[in-house]
């Protein structure tokens, strides 16, 4: 088994989630993925939490597969090396504020010239155009203004942001899917390169489609709500008998019917508040209280059983020492123990998806800033090493 994206090679000169990890998900499957970092700064992922002795535990998974050179683009020796670069390499994704590397004299027409097929991923909070282009862009802002937070918590409180950066992570994705479209259109035209404009929030608005059609056509504001929002129930999170925590949905009359006979209550089926997904919805809080009724009367366990042996969709809310506790999680390899050279082996994120001619694998952990700095500028560009150490004193790489 090969990888699958083994010919590509990937200028990632992105800093912290949404453009390394879009870099990180094409090194995954096998791309050469070079990250470029600034001489003496590097990436601020290297400095982000959590932190053990010192230091950042993300840095192991956001650099994985890549290799690190240092490189000032400010620098006209800089830049001249970079277009180098450029010219042996298949994707450029870069996340400056917007205009940034018009600036540095890298706009998208310099970038062609010194290699034709390149396509240039731009990762930015509002985009390249629109009257908030050139404004910093950073993921919980984005999150507020894709309107997801003003949906998310309880409407007697105020809205919540996720816990964890998931406007970057999308944006992410969404980076590395126009990586692959490009790549195909380029295949198929025989060599057209082009530009991509990802926004953070823009990831995050395509996703509240129901919102968007719900406000234009009947003008109604999808307000704030624990759980899916207005379109399905039961929907949401209720106590066991033993205190835990579980989520269930039927968001389709024929996961309710599942649900309605494995608790014993067919009678809800012929009753005109309980038999369609809208009626439910008109009727959630009596919904409610026969789901709750249900669930204060069963153990966890007990109940996620019968709820299995119907078909109905209900979760215990995982912590982290559940998920690394679940066999699940163990059997599709989705935690991953790799060597780290500070503690040893340090355990991160398996590979997804899941390919079976050309499955991803983890080849290396995020390297030291500039460790791969002679593979690249000595065998990959041909730059004696006197050169090399004349570069570094003048503090270009």
């Amino acid at each position: 088994m090969s990888d699958a994206l083994k010919v590509v090679r990937v200028l990632d000169v992105s800093t912290v989630i949404a453009g390394p990890f879009a870099a990180a998900m094409l090194g995954d499957f096998g791309a050469d993925v070079i990250k470029v970092e600034m001489p003496g700064v590097g990436d601020s992922g290297r400095n982000m939490g959590p932190h053990y002795q010192g230091q950042s535990l993300r840095w192991a998974t956001f650099a994985r597969n890549k290799r690190s050179i240092t490189l000032d683009l400010r620098k006209e020796e800089g830049k001249n090396i970079f277009l180098q670069l450029v010219a042996k390499s298949d994707i450029i994704i870069e996340n400056f504020r917007t205009g940034t590397f018009d600036k540095w004299g890298l706009d998208y027409e310099t970038l062609k010239k010194a290699n034709p097929k390149i396509i240039v991923i731009r990762v930015t909070g509002y985009g390249q155009t629109g009257p908030y282009a050139h404004l910093a862009g950073f993921g919980t802002p984005a999150t507020a203004f894709s309107g997801l937070t003003y949906m998310t918590g309880y409407p007697d409180r105020a809205p919540v942001n996720p816990p964890i950066s998931l406007c970057d992570y999308v944006a992410g994705l969404y980076a590395a899917y126009a990586a692959m479209v490009c790549l195909y259109y380029r295949d198929l035209k025989q060599g057209v390169g082009q530009e991509v404009d990802v926004s953070l929030y823009e990831g995050l608005f395509r996703m509240l489609e129901g919102a968007i059609a719900n406000y234009a056509v009947a003008g109604k504001v999808t307000e704030r709500r624990p759980s899916i929002s207005g379109s399905a129930s039961p929907s949401g999170t209720f106590q066991s008998k033993d205190g835990k925590w579980v989520v269930l949905v039927c968001s389709t009359d024929r996961t309710f019917e599942y649900f309605a006979k494995g608790i014993g209550r067919s009678d809800l089926l012929e009753d005109s508040r309980f038999n369609t997904n809208s009626a439910r919805v008109k009727n959630n809080a009596l919904v409610e209280e026969i789901v709750i009724d249900w669930m204060s009367k069963h153990d966890y366990k007990e109940l996620k059983s019968i709820m299995d042996e119907a078909g109905v969709p209900v979760s215990l809310v995982y912590s982290m020492e559940d998920i690394f506790a679940d066999p699940h999680y163990a059997a599709r390899e989705d935690i991953i123990e790799v060597a780290h050279p500070n503690f040893g082996t340090i355990k991160i994120p398996g590979i997804v998806p899941k390919l079976s001619a050309t499955p991803g694998k983890i080849k290396w952990i995020g390297p030291d800033m500039g460790a791969h700095n002679e593979d690249i500028y000595q065998d990959l560009l041909g730059i004696s090493p006197a050169d090399t150490d004349a570069l570094k004193e003048k503090g270009v790489i």
